[in-house]
């Protein structure tokens, strides 16, 4: 690798806010701008969460004009650029690449009536594997659907329904393209094939004809350039290079160092999930596929807990009163005096156990969420340490199924997102997987994931490997407590591992009330 400084640019955008960075291969961000949203969604309807499409353009051409205003002698030598977005946020568009409706976040809890159907052979095959429950969930998921069902008009307008990192790329080189890392979420790709299912293949049950989606290229093609109009509206340099990267998830995991399939990658987000890197293509759980990796040739199996860091929000909105205006008088968020106060309760938070589906996953569509072991000497901050270890237990159980199917256990954990700033998040994490949990130099490993796929793509490493040794550092590492683990442990197998078989017949009933 060369000691002379080479940078990218990488753009990230969040759920909650979008970052333009400027970054070097040594993995330093020598320039960077942050815009958080005004307004990060709005809702017509109390499930809803939609945003138009061309407010997050805007977003970027201010950012990135900002960039230019600092930082112009930077940008100026940025060899290429790439952009990740978060993941299953359909944009519809015209046949002039004109919005037809406000793009659907995957916040968006609305789900389709599903009154046509699918033909009768085909549910008798999902009945026979067992799937009729996820299969059904996942088309009422599903956008698309629900326009055709509700806005027929609308649907008939639209000629392109395309995610929304493939509408940023329009707008960037004027051309409607994306990688095909980026196409997670309700979409119907292939993605061992890394190509679109047919119209009427098995596995194609999101109702999108082929015609109405964009061009997908391998991961690392340059998809295009920065048009004159992108330029002129964005103040980046016309020609420069768009680099195929992935998704926000994706990208994350690689900024962590998860390369390898004996390293998992922990998001602590809005929502929760660990990832593990394969060369084969492995279903994480069965008949649920792996997402192509931001890096071609990779798989990434992972296991979601859709309501993971949110319910942080959640318990905060509903209990912590208090701890937000001991927050404000001591200048400090309020998830830091939670944490704070969390050390004072023993790991299990003394037979507390909760289980983290306040939003159904796939695999598990009739699951709830679920607190059991209440006793009288239970407090809020009980409830607090029990959201964190059942989040944990979430995803160690996701974990040890990714293990067993790619016969491979992971020697070591890195974390990303909210949480992982927290010592005490990170403690339980090492304690709870019974492995060392690492955090790494910066919070902005999306950002870091980016531009280390840029410069790999580039040619600037020769290797996945020397490109993760030369970019991401580890800042701090938590060594599980032998004590701990053996506690999780009996707690996690005695019961956790218990529940969900239990009360799976109960949250079934409970889908009528």
């Amino acid at each position: 690798m060369e000691k002379k400084e080479k940078l990218v640019l990488a753009v990230d955008f969040g759920t909650q806010s979008l970052r333009v960075s400027i970054v070097n291969q040594f993995g330093e961000i020598k320039a960077i701008i942050k815009n958080k949203y005004n307004e990060a969604y709005f809702s017509s309807e109390p499930s809803f969460a939609e945003q138009n499409p061309n407010y997050y353009w805007y977003e970027l051409c201010n950012a990135t004009y900002k960039l230019k205003e600092k930082h112009d002698d930077l940008l100026q030598k940025v060899l290429a650029m790439s952009v990740t977005t978060f993941r299953d946020s359909p944009v519809f568009l015209d046949k002039n690449y004109e919005p037809t409706r406000p793009m659907v976040l995957w916040l968006d809890q609305r789900q389709a009536a599903l009154h046509k159907k699918p033909p009768f052979l085909r549910r008798l095959i999902f009945a026979i594997v067992g799937m009729s429950e996820t299969v059904t969930l996942n088309m009422k998921r599903t956008p698309a659907i629900w326009v055709q069902e509700n806005e027929k008009d609308v649907w008939e307008k639209t000629a392109y329904y395309v995610n929304f990192s493939t509408y940023i790329n329009y707008k960037l080189s004027g051309e409607l393209i994306d990688s095909v890392a980026n196409q997670t979420g309700h979409f119907p790709i292939h993605f061992k094939k890394g190509k679109w299912y047919g119209d009427n293949a098995l596995k194609n049950i999101y109702r999108v004809p082929r015609t109405k989606l964009a061009k997908i290229v391998k991961q690392g093609t340059v998809m295009g350039v920065i048009s004159e109009a992108a330029s002129k509206a964005t103040g980046l340099p016309q020609g420069l290079k768009i680099i195929a990267a992935g998704t926000d998830k994706g990208s994350e995991a690689f900024g962590t160092g998860a390369y390898r399939k004996d390293i998992a990658s922990i998001s602590y987000g809005t929502a929760s999930s660990i990832s593990v890197p394969n060369k084969k293509y492995i279903e994480p759980e069965l008949f649920l596929p792996a997402y192509s990796a931001p890096i071609d040739g990779l798989y990434q199996m992972e296991v979601q807990i859709y309501r993971g860091y949110w319910m942080i929000g959640w318990f905060i909105k509903q209990f912590g009163t208090h701890e937000t205006l001991e927050a404000k008088i001591e200048t400090m968020a309020t998830e830091e005096v939670l944490n704070n106060k969390m050390l004072e309760i023993p790991p299990g938070s003394q037979g507390l156990v909760l289980q983290p589906y306040w939003g159904p996953g796939l695999k598990r569509p009739e699951a709830r969420g679920a607190i059991v072991g209440f006793s009288d000497y239970h407090t809020r901050i009980h409830v607090y340490r029990a959201i964190i270890e059942g989040i944990a237990f979430g995803l160690k159980e996701g974990l040890l199924g990714i293990e067993k199917r790619q016969h491979k256990k992971v020697k070591e954990i890195r974390v990303s997102g909210g949480g992982s700033q927290s010592d005490a998040i990170c403690q339980i994490t090492a304690d709870i997987f019974g492995v060392p949990v690492s955090r790494t130099q910066t919070y902005e490993t999306a950002t870091i994931g980016t531009a280390l796929v840029t410069f790999y793509y580039l040619g600037v490493f020769d290797s996945l490997e020397t490109a993760t040794k030369a970019m991401v550092h580890i800042e701090k590492t938590f060594i599980p407590n032998p004590k701990n683990v053996k506690q999780y442990n009996k707690l996690f197998k005695d019961v956790y591992a218990k529940l969900y078989p239990k009360l799976k017949g109960i949250y079934k009933k409970l889908k009528y009330f």
